[in-house]
């Protein structure tokens, strides 16, 4: 005997259906979102489960954003629904929507929600359980604040660059060295004029390079007439906008450099975090700390997950089949779904081991051979779920990770 206990959550209040194995309907009613809230909830699920008896208890929520961790960490870590071997389940809302369609002009209410809950539960095939260690949901915490900087980051720097093309146009097509190196950006916030740095003797703006690049240019007198090249070449703007371009240029360059610092800052966190979970994704060459917690965090306990393909699919790493017959597509797509989340530090760790491992290597520019378009993508696509293999394996045997060819090497 199973209790399925499906609860529609909002930032306000929690819906919940209770129902039994038959589909029978045992309870609905409203709590608030809250610790007491929760609470009572709790103090029914355990007073049903108890009156029927139920050998099991399975609990669904809806993974709406922020509102449905709360009651979800709470439901798991209860001692009393875990003596009744209760789970925890987050469902994609997706999932519920289309488990909906099967029901032909059925209403649309919040407690209808929590009755389709239910009866998705009962129905079987669940993603695995969402509840992670504290020390995982600590990290995650921390590795999605840094997606969420670094992409914050992209965007200024996208904001700086069009500035820069009003202020000095010529400036990207003519100067190889990155704008944004310590030394270009200072001279940018000095807020020269074009013909006052065309103006310059090229050793003194070599010097001023040199010192705020700290020696860091291998040639600094070639940059500084390559900067003059492209003061020469450029567009020149009147006083009034000249002033109003070199102010936001000042401002987006001081945004820059604070979002680097938070940066920064996390990633010294993630990695005091991360010293305390064992783990082996670390001895692959090209994935140091962020991008092993960016991948820990989201996955958890391996165990959570039945096999590799599980992980793929969690990740969103997976390509729909069309089969019709004797047709088998082989153009096909990748699915929507997914934990966004872990699909970006999975591609991001690809990206930067095909670069240090000579399997992963050859495995991107094959598959980037394959196809006359978007092979970059396509190719960095397929080698992360590549890496989603031997993630796998590392994981699930805490094993460390030994390349083939030195392997065939010490056979040989």
């Amino acid at each position: 005997m199973k209790l399925f206990v499906g609860i529609d959550v909002s930032s306000k209040d929690l819906k919940v259906c209770m129902m039994n194995g038959e589909g029978d309907t045992l309870q609905s009613f409203t709590v608030d979102n809250n610790l007491e809230g929760a609470s009572h909830l709790r103090d029914q699920i355990v007073a049903v489960a108890d009156k029927l008896p139920s050998k099991e208890i399975q609990i669904g929520l809806e993974a709406t954003s922020v509102y449905s961790w709360h009651p979800a960490m709470f439901l798991h870590e209860d001692e009393a629904l875990q003596k009744r071997k209760a789970k925890v389940f987050t469902i994609n809302p997706k999932l519920i929507t289309k488990f909906k369609e099967a029901y032909v002009d059925l209403d649309k209410n919040d407690h209808i929600d929590a009755w389709l809950i239910a009866d998705r539960l009962r129905f079987g095939r669940l993603p695995m359980t969402m509840v992670m260690q504290e020390q995982y949901i600590a990290l995650q915490r921390l590795t999605r604040m840094r997606f969420h900087l670094v992409h914050n980051l992209t965007r200024e720097k996208q904001y700086f660059l069009t500035n820069l093309f009003y202020k000095c146009s010529a400036f990207t097509s003519e100067v190889d060295s990155s704008v944004f190196g310590h030394a270009i950006t200072e001279l940018l916030l000095e807020k020269y004029s074009l013909d006052e740095i065309v103006a310059m003797d090229v050793a003194d703006l070599a010097d001023y390079l040199k010192d705020h690049g700290k020696n860091r240019f291998p040639d600094p007198e070639r940059v500084a007439k390559c900067i003059q090249k492209a003061a020469r070449a450029s567009y020149r703007l009147s006083k009034v906008v000249e002033d109003s371009v070199d102010l936001i240029l000042g401002t987006s360059i001081q945004s820059i450099r604070s979002i680097q610092a938070q940066i920064k800052e996390l990633d010294q966190a993630i990695e005091r975090i991360l010293s305390g979970i064992p783990n082996t994704l670390q001895t692959i060459p090209g994935i140091g700390p962020v991008y092993a917690a960016g991948i820990l965090s989201e996955i958890g306990d391996i165990t959570r997950f039945d096999d590799q393909a599980a992980v793929a699919k969690y990740a969103g790493l997976v390509w729909r089949k069309h089969q019709s017959g004797a047709f088998d597509a082989e153009d096909t797509k990748r699915i929507k779904s997914g934990n966004r989340f872990l699909r970006y530090y999975l591609v991001e760790a690809a990206n930067s081991v095909k670069n240090r491992d000579p399997e992963f290597g050859d495995y991107y520019r094959k598959k980037y051979k394959e196809v006359p378009k978007h092979q970059h993508k396509r190719a960095l696509v397929l080698t992360a779920r590549k890496l989603v293999r031997l993630v796998d394996v590392l994981l699930r045997n805490d094993q460390i990770y030994t390349p083939r060819r030195k392997v065939n090497a010490a056979k040989d």
